[in-house]
């Protein structure tokens, strides 16, 4: 047999043993938390057509993709981001329910890039969905669930960055720059290249002043005072109101207790254009990537045909299980199971047998084996 069949793709992985089954504790312990918040599990399939995920929507770039045909000569993806699902899935079962919905989830997500620099392009994602709740306080229940779920994963040290993507449009609405060039002005700021930025803005004649502004957006990072400064940089309404809903969030949280947990960065954007309101990522040591992400997408549910705001976040666990390897966080799991030996006659057999039941209804792990003949 070829070599090459037992290895995997670049890109994905085994996982087996000790390192699985911690994983699959990490997923539990999160789980629990989202359970106790009120959240319903529920399961999307693991590949949609492709317009569920397309440009309009502002999900992942086309390229970026695993697509496939049908018989019936469908294109269809491998979901790489499970919120569009979930709002399909919304959209479809629950238009006439008039309370907030409440959605956790668990499962594998896909991406198809080459840029992706020994990173998985598959990963366990699990994360909640809040649909039909425009509030605050749905933003602050959101940023408080995320912080408890790394802290029930055995994180010490992390911090969950918020920022508002209203802030951004509304510097950019002021300054009169079309849709188009956001998009475009937005992936500098995103990658901090201000260089890339304050050219972009000089070619297409925004003024010194609308670019002093721009540029200084994506530098106001840091504790809540940053706020106060964020607000008086600005005289966009929309983005003086933006700043505002994150002072209300910031209090909201100080209810919870986890404020010490929270930071704000007002040059925060997504790659997930359908975010229309605050924004979320959480990071800590040992991993450069964000190991939560989260945001308002006020919008997207339209798109299926019934328009109602939401919320929601995603926890990586893959990056999540680095950063505790990284810290040395360990996460005790079951011992080694009990073995029960007998010999090859039907009665040893059937004494071993009854023996492992009894011990396995009491919770212990059982595992039988034939003693080796001499």
């Amino acid at each position: 047999m070829s070599q090459r069949l037992v290895h995997t793709p670049e890109g994905v992985r085994d996982i087996y043993g000790s390192e699985y089954e911690k994983k699959l504790l990490v997923e539990e312990r999160i789980h629990r938390v989202l359970k106790g918040y009120g959240y319903h599990d529920i399961q999307t399939p693991s590949f949609e057509f492709f317009d569920v995920f397309s440009r309009e929507i502002g999900t992942t770039p086309s390229k970026d993709l695993y697509k496939f045909f049908d018989k019936e000569g469908n294109t269809l993806v491998l979901r790489p981001d499970f919120t569009p699902s979930i709002a399909r899935c919304a959209v479809k079962y629950f238009a006439e329910e008039k309370t907030p919905l409440r959605f956790c989830y668990q499962g594998n997500a896909f991406s198809n890039t080459s840029e992706l620099q020994g990173k998985l392009k598959e990963v366990t994602q699990i994360g909640s969905e809040l649909i039909g709740d425009a509030s605050v306080q749905a933003d602050a229940e959101m940023a408080a669930m995320m912080i408890e779920s790394l802290l029930a994963a055995g994180l010490k040290e992390f911090q969950v960055s918020i920022g508002q993507v209203d802030y951004y449009r509304g510097i950019c609405e002021e300054a009169g720059l079309s849709e188009e060039m956001e998009m475009s002005l937005r992936d500098y700021i995103s990658s901090k290249n201000f260089f890339g930025a304050e050219d972009f803005l000089i070619q297409n004649h925004v003024s010194e002043k609308e670019r002093a502004i721009l540029l200084k957006s994506a530098e106001l990072f840091g504790g809540v005072e940053i706020l106060e400064e964020a607000k008086n940089s600005v005289t966009s309404e929309r983005a003086i109101k933006a700043v505002e809903r994150l002072e209300q969030i910031y209090q909201a949280l100080c209810v919870y207790g986890v404020e010490k947990y929270v930071s704000f960065d007002l040059g925060m954007l997504s790659k997930y254009h359908y975010y229309t309101g605050v924004i979320m990522r959480g990071y800590t040591y040992g991993v450069g990537e964000a190991i939560v992400t989260g945001g308002r997408y006020d919008k997207l549910l339209g798109y299926f045909g019934n328009d109602r705001p939401a919320i929601g976040f995603m926890v990586v666990i893959d990056y999540l299980m680095e950063a505790l390897s990284r810290q040395h966080i360990g996460i005790p799991t079951d011992s080694q199971a009990d073995i029960i030996y007998y010999e090859d006659t039907p009665e040893s057999f059937g004494e071993a047998v009854r023996e492992a039941k009894e011990r396995r209804k009491q919770g212990e792990r059982i595992e039988l084996r034939p003693k080796e003949r001499q």
